[in-house]
């Protein structure tokens, strides 16, 4: 490992996680022109931004840094994998590991495990349906889309607000933090599918990373002390179609898709360290 990398993690250990956020947030929420200016066109630059699938294409005209980030893409700059069955990506970026989930405990990295009832908030009853099943991780790099959506068509039952850490998610971070994506704060959204079983989206947050939203409930407060959480049954229930929209970052991180047992294989495209867009397909139902 070089120094440089050496020198970040263990900033990442001393590093006022939350207070670096509160700030980080503040600023990308700033509707000043000439601040939002300097930073989305800093940004824009820095990472090759395409603004060619935006609705809107002029980076500038965006109201913020947030606005900007979680800019809408143009209608069918994301086409939806129309195969019976299909498991599509929830979002743009690369897979950073995909595979079953053994005696409790996903794959992270290198040697790095965490413990899938940590990560959906302690619960061991949560935990049940998605024990021996399968799961991938998908990281969202700066220059990705960064709205999510719904892999398979799915009724809402459950969110989870979890607190945590604020570590970065990169892969350098991933490959040395032990327990990295139950131990950041995350949002867990439970859902029941017809054709996939149940299903979890983990929304991982990370450093910078201001707040997450999702479509039902708006943005949720972060930086909470306790695990919060939320039942969506009866008249709350909410249906969500195959690649409609379910929440945002401002400013990015990680997603985590959770099936059960015998309801999903993953296809090629899943293999870490391939990249992935919103709308491919990621795996199948067994019933196909």
């Amino acid at each position: 490992m070089s120094f440089s990398d050496s020198l970040f993690l263990a900033c990442q250990h001393l590093a006022p996680h939350h207070l670096i956020s509160r700030l980080a947030g503040r600023l990308a929420s700033n509707r000043t022109p000439w601040v939002k200016n300097a930073l989305i066109g800093h940004f824009v630059r820095q990472y090759d931004v395409n603004m060619g699938e935006a609705q809107i294409v002029e980076p500038l005209a965006y109201d913020s840094f947030n606005d900007f980030f979680t800019r809408a893409l143009k209608p069918g700059a994301r086409p939806l994998d129309a195969e019976p069955g299909a498991v599509l990506s929830p979002a743009d970026g690369s897979i950073s590991q995909a595979g079953r989930i053994v005696a409790g405990r996903i794959f992270q990295a290198k040697d790095h495990y965490f413990d899938l009832i940590d990560l959906l908030g302690g619960d061991a009853g949560r935990a049940a349906p998605f024990a021996n099943g399968n799961f991938a991780t998908i990281y969202l790099s700066p220059r990705d889309y960064h709205r999510v959506h719904m892999p398979v068509c799915g009724t809402l039952r459950e969110m989870i607000y979890v607190p945590g850490k604020l570590y970065s998610v990169n892969p350098l971070t991933s490959r040395n933090v032990p327990g990295l994506f139950a131990r950041n704060e995350r949002l867990v959204c439970i859902f029941d599918t017809p054709e996939h079983g149940p299903m979890a989206l983990v929304l991982v947050g990370a450093m910078i990373v201001g707040s997450m939203q999702t479509v039902w409930a708006g943005r949720i407060a972060p930086h909470q002390p306790d695990v919060i959480a939320t039942r969506y049954d009866g008249e709350k229930a909410m249906q969500l179609a195959q690649g409609a929209e379910m929440g945002r970052f401002l400013l990015g991180s990680t997603v985590l898709a959770l099936f059960g047992p015998d309801w999903v294989d993953w296809t090629d495209l899943a293999a870490p360290g391939g990249g992935v867009r919103m709308g491919q397909a990621l795996g199948r139902a067994r019933s196909y």
